[in-house]
């Protein structure tokens, strides 16, 4: 009897009422630190592969820095060098190569019409819109395959 007397006590709902509090206090406290931990290393990683991903200046910010060093983060336009699965090789400017990903949901053209990967062919001219990974890989979004040069300047 003393048993239930105890559960139905004001101190003893007052008890839970402080552990429950005290478990809601450190499962946010470790929801913060697990987002914080995230936050840092990702910044850590960004900052170790700064020119993988977005082609800063090899020698550092502080070291002849001219701009030449950079690449364009969210596009590169060139020739496709190598077709390697979902993987592209594009030789965009000066001679500069990038990986380009492929996935189910890049929206691919040629012209105007839409068409596959399986359209690809090396030495194809192609503009791509998309964004960088933590590897310094571009997964692209948006691909249209263009004319070549040469065959832009036969048509003039």
């Amino acid at each position: 009897m003393d048993t239930i007397k105890l559960f139905q006590s004001k101190k003893f709902r007052m008890v839970l009422w402080i552990i429950g509090g005290v478990v809601l206090f450190l499962i946010v406290f470790s929801a913060g630190v697990a987002v914080g931990f995230k936050k840092a290393n990702f910044s850590y990683r960004w900052g170790e592969n700064y020119h993988k991903n977005f082609g800063g200046p090899r020698g550092g910010f502080f070291k002849d820095f001219d701009g030449r060093d950079l690449i364009d983060t969210n596009g590169v336009s060139g020739q496709i060098i190598k077709i390697s699965g979902p993987a592209l090789v594009i030789k965009g400017r000066d001679n500069k190569e990038r990986i380009v990903l492929v996935n189910a949901t890049t929206v691919i053209q040629r012209g105007k019409e839409a068409v596959s990967s399986a359209d690809f062919s090396l030495d194809d001219f192609v503009v791509i819109i998309g964004e960088p990974n933590d590897v310094g890989q571009l997964e692209a979004k948006f691909i249209r395959i263009m004319p070549s040069p040469l065959q832009r300047r036969l048509k003039k």
